[in-house]
């Protein structure tokens, strides 16, 4: 477990519950994130891990419960607020605008960090010639974590480019504006397991030069989680079934009757 890891979570939730009329989809649930922490967060389909992350970024409106980032109450609030917070994620399926350029992806994912003023764009074109300037070292350095080729491909389209690059591109987008919070929605779909591989290295890599990033991944591939993460929730209808390190996890009766049915 990394030594950035502290006593106080970043992330505090409290009885949180999300329902869709009568189906509820998170039933009261508790969980907490260290600073520099690995979760991972898996379940069988259908047990609430992307309605989770749905609720925490504010796509989805808790019914009941309480959801603290650094000690401030975030529940509730817009996604855009959210992202402002300093929470962060990508989607099963990718959400990436393939016409445009690599560039202009990871920018979609900064646009707080831009002055897009009308002062500035009018009239103040050397800051914002500045401002373009360091936004593409920035993108290329970022990229150059992951991929050195990747990074000479900054101005292509992102349709271009095979999938793991695209995987890249979208974590990078959500990186690129320093969350204090990354969530990680199964990014090993539509990869192959060598693509898995270097990406779960490339996660591995940029976690020691940020070392303060919480990461929550979601992952239906258990070596993955077993080989990245430090600690696992377990989500069942909605529930947390259980907690722990992976191996604690793995051999829980109650986790086993959950991917493989009651005896």
């Amino acid at each position: 477990m990394s030594e950035a890891i502290r006593n106080e979570p970043i992330l505090s939730v409290e009885g949180l519950s999300v329902r869709f009329g009568g189906l509820v989809a998170l039933n009261a649930l508790e969980f907490e994130l260290h600073e520099g922490e690995f979760v991972g967060l898996i379940g069988p389909n259908g047990s609430g891990k992307t309605t989770f992350f749905n609720a925490l970024t504010g796509i989805y409106a808790p019914a009941s419960g309480r959801v603290t980032l650094s000690g401030e109450d975030i529940t509730g609030l817009r996604p855009q607020q959210i992202y402002d917070s300093g929470i962060t994620r990508t989607f099963q399926r990718l959400r990436l605008a393939s016409s445009l350029s690599v560039f202009d992806n990871l920018m979609i994912g900064n646009h707080r960090n831009l002055d897009q003023g009308i002062v500035t764009n009018l009239f103040a074109r050397r800051r914002l010639e500045k401002q373009i300037m360091e936004n593409i070292e920035n993108s290329r350095m970022l990229l150059e974590q992951f991929s050195a080729p990747l990074a000479s491909r900054l101005l292509d389209p992102v349709s271009q480019l095979p999938m793991i690059d695209r995987r890249r591109v979208e974590v990078c987008r959500a990186l690129i504006s320093q969350p204090k919070i990354l969530l990680l929605d199964e990014p090993s779909a539509g990869m192959t397991h060598e693509e898995t591989r270097a990406l779960m290295d490339d996660l591995l890599a940029s976690r020691e030069r940020m070392p303060g990033l919480a990461i929550v991944l979601i992952e239906h591939e258990m070596g993955v989680i077993e080989r990245v993460t430090d600690r696992c929730v377990v989500l069942n209808y909605g529930q947390k079934i259980a907690e722990g390190g992976y191996r604690d996890v793995a051999n829980d009766d109650r986790v086993r009757a959950a991917y493989l049915g009651e005896d």
